[in-house]
């Protein structure tokens, strides 16, 4: 199943539009008007729903279309105590004056950098008191006899959300910090592939701020080196995912996706050759549905018997891409890259949190559509 996994033609990076009455329970809950127990139940119903769609659309890998998450960092955050708390945060609805709000979504006009808002410093050293994934996956591969993908978040974006300038008391060493990450990860993917779990992807949005420049000037002006900040990510991740030889991983490389937005800018040319021939993961799930992604010349870096997932589907917009012209920046691709390395998906998630981005279901189920009928052309 290993090898099938890591040269699956079709993929999604996982996150799925939460239908409306999943949505309704989620700020009924926030409000205090619904219990934990009414959110799980309206989970489950909504994740049924959503395995059958997928098996219906004959996708080859499934996903519960996170819909147990408020946001895609969940599966660490949600998994882990010794954070300060933060100030709550609804994330079922948008709303441009909650500048908090604006500070999570850097799309908004006016907002801040990313990320200022939910910096947190440790209050003790932080450990796994749950693992959310894993609670996740046991649900939905009861549901389906098809492989079921699970998404983590990788080490350096939970480093980039952490203020270890406030947790000198607690981590002294950053270094600590990342081991006790790494730790947390490995035992969580490691009890993942004891239930069966065979395909886990990292969620890596992490490594576009290595080409972006407002990201880079942040960390500058922390005191940080950025190259040796990517140099450490890159070892984190791949000792994550060390020695799991029954799991295929996956890297989805992300620029932000939180209410059809994007946080970073930047081409992948100035990382790419360091990434491709540095990580460890079988599959890379890049981002190239806009002009912001740059060329394809950056996979000219990608070594011999990894495949490269072409996101150029957007899942941020309702309109409908060209079939041929997908089937053009796949052959174009291939220039660089052998056909049989080349897999296609959407570029992101179309939900990687409650609210969503502004598109339809609807749209969105004819996006994935397309991939299957584009890959279906391009391999047979």
């Amino acid at each position: 199943m290993r090898s099938d996994l890591q040269h699956l033609r079709i993929d999604q990076v996982g996150s799925l539009l939460r239908p409306a009455e999943l949505k309704a329970v989620w700020e009924k809950h926030q409000a205090g008007q619904a219990t934990a127990d009414e959110l799980r139940a309206a989970q489950d119903e909504a994740i049924r729903s959503v395995v059958a769609r997928q098996e219906a659309a004959d996708y080859p890998v499934v996903t519960d279309g996170e819909f147990r998450r408020l946001n895609f960092q969940d599966s660490f955050s949600a998994s882990v105590s010794g954070f300060a708390p933060a100030r709550p945060i609804s994330t079922t609805t948008r709303d441009d004056s909650d500048e908090a709000v604006r500070g999570w979504n850097p799309g908004y006009a006016g907002a801040p950098s990313p990320g200022t808002l939910l910096r947190r410093p440790a209050i003790e050293r932080i450990r796994g008191t749950r693992n959310l994934p894993l609670e996740e996956y046991r649900f939905t591969s009861a549901l389906t006899t098809r492989p079921v993908k699970v998404a983590l978040i990788s080490p350096d974006r939970v480093v980039q959300r952490f203020a270890y300038e406030r947790s000198q008391d607690v981590y002294p060493r950053l270094e600590t910090f990342i081991e006790d990450i790494v730790a947390i990860e490995r035992r969580m993917i490691g009890e993942l592939a004891d239930a069966g779990c065979a395909y886990v992807q990292i969620d890596a949005p992490s490594y576009t701020a290595y080409v972006d420049p407002p990201s880079l000037e942040q960390m500058r002006a922390r005191g940080e080196d950025p190259a040796a900040g990517m140099q450490r990510s890159m070892q984190a991740d791949n000792a994550v995912i060390a020695d799991f030889p029954g799991v295929t991983f996956g890297v989805h490389i992300c620029r932000g996706n939180q209410a059809s937005t994007w946080h970073r800018e930047g081409h992948y040319d100035a990382i790419a050759e360091r990434l491709f021939n540095t990580l460890h993961h079988d599959r890379f799930l890049l981002e190239y549905d806009t002009e912001r992604a740059g060329s394809f010349e950056p996979l000219r870096f990608v070594p011999r018997g990894r495949t490269v997932v072409l996101g150029l589907v957007s899942s941020k917009i309702g309109h409908l891409e060209s079939a041929d012209g997908l089937v053009r920046r796949i052959e174009e691709a291939s220039r660089l890259v052998p056909i049989e390395q080349l897999a296609l998906s959407p570029q992101c998630g179309f939900a990687s949190d409650v609210a969503g981005n502004l598109l339809t279901e609807e749209d969105q189920w004819r996006k994935l559509e397309l991939v299957q009928q584009v890959a279906a052309r391009i391999w047979g």
